[in-house]
């Protein structure tokens, strides 16, 4: 008796005019729902479950949508248009796909799922890498600093140890693939191997599951995990913290904690690699006279002396009060630019004090004023 298959809008419950992102979204979603996972020994999920690969494989390729439009299921047929583009893929190869970018950026930790490795002869399957986006001050970016930060992981189960098996049990060969992890069924003229979807490719599967990982052989924990930030470490580097990331399935290698760094703005400096930018306010007497200024550094208060005649915007350099270099022993330099403020709210005797300081000043006394109107006169004739 020939099977009638559902339509494959109806199975990744969307309208025929669905865009690729929401065709995805629901995919996800009822992907999710009926993962063999989540529903062990339950073959009615398991079929749905192959039912969304096969319908996800189709409506998001161009081409097989096209065909599947315009003649339905026949276009996938013993000869049919639709054929020539090959076999349907492997739904947990489209389940891993999809998934592969559901982590987003937007969160402070999130799952590298490209991180895992495939599952080994023994059963075993690295874990995933881990993402975690850190914030840290200038002052600790300079210096260096030793950070506790907590995540929230699949760790090893501490019942069955990580083997996912319950005391006394073991594993045994799987009887959907005889062992061999795939599986192969007959599309006309083709042949299509896919991941087997009781023991996912292991091969293997485990008589009698540990109830508290069930079979998996690591439970979510929360971790804490000492990382040592480096002193002049720039905005945007990523740590590698070697095997605290997620746990391998059934005692597979840990995979690796990816630690991302962000120096947060500082109220004083600006940083330019690996020196440091300040604007520094001095008084108009100290500015015509000369004198000592105090600089603010990151590691307290410093003092230059300024010439007589200082000019507004005018720069100078504390030589290695900058960000030492990664790994390294030189050291940037600190850029402390003047800026003359001129006094506000003045009163009667201040007023008439400086009016006849503006009196006694002549061109000499201003000479990049004199320069600018003499090239104006130029420009104007």
């Amino acid at each position: 008796m020939a099977i009638t298959k559902r339509d494959y809008y109806e199975v990744l419950s969307v309208e025929r005019n669905a865009a690729g992102e929401e065709i995805k979204r629901s995919y996800r979603k009822l992907a999710v729902k009926f993962h063999p996972d989540k529903n062990p020994g339950d073959s009615e999920a398991e079929e749905k479950f192959k039912e969304l690969g096969e319908a996800y494989d189709v409506l998001m390729d161009e081409q097989k949508r096209a065909a599947y439009d315009r003649y339905g299921h026949a276009a996938f047929a013993q000869g049919g248009v639709g054929a020539r583009g090959g076999g349907f893929h492997d739904p947990f190869d489209i389940f891993r796909e999809v998934f592969s970018g559901a982590a987003g950026g937007g969160g402070i930790f999130e799952t590298f799922f490209g991180g895992g490795a495939q599952a080994g002869r023994d059963g075993t399957q690295r874990g995933s890498d881990l993402r975690y986006d850190m914030q840290i001050t200038l002052e600790e970016a300079a210096f260096g600093v030793e950070k506790e930060i907590e995540v929230r992981k699949m760790d090893a189960c501490e019942k069955c140890d990580g083997s996912g098996a319950a005391p006394g049990s073991r594993a045994i060969t799987c009887t959907m693939c005889h062992g061999r992890g795939q599986v192969v069924s007959a599309r006309g003229f083709f042949q299509v191997s896919q991941t087997c979807p009781r023991c996912h490719g292991l091969g293997e599967i485990i008589e009698k599951p540990c109830r508290e990982c069930e079979g998996e052989g690591r439970a979510e924990k929360t971790s804490r995990i000492k990382i040592r930030i480096p002193a002049g470490i720039a905005h945007g580097s990523r740590l590698r913290s070697s095997r605290n990331g997620e746990a391998g399935v059934r005692g597979g290698e840990k995979g690796d904690l990816y630690v991302v760094v962000h120096v947060q703005e500082h109220p004083i400096f600006q940083r330019e690699d690996d020196n440091l930018f300040c604007e520094v306010p001095i008084s108009f007497p100290t500015a015509a006279l000369g004198g000592e200024v105090p600089v603010p550094t990151l590691e307290g208060k410093a003092s230059f002396k300024v010439p007589a005649g200082t000019q507004s915007g005018q720069s100078f350099k504390l030589r290695g009060k900058g960000i030492v270099q990664v790994n390294g022993r030189e050291r940037g330099d600190l850029y402390a630019r003047l800026l003359v403020e001129v006094p506000a709210d003045l009163n009667s005797e201040q007023r008439q004090k400086l009016e006849e300081f503006a009196a006694l000043c002549g061109e000499e006394n201003t000479p990049l004023g004199k320069s600018f109107f003499e090239r104006a006169k130029e420009f104007f004739r």
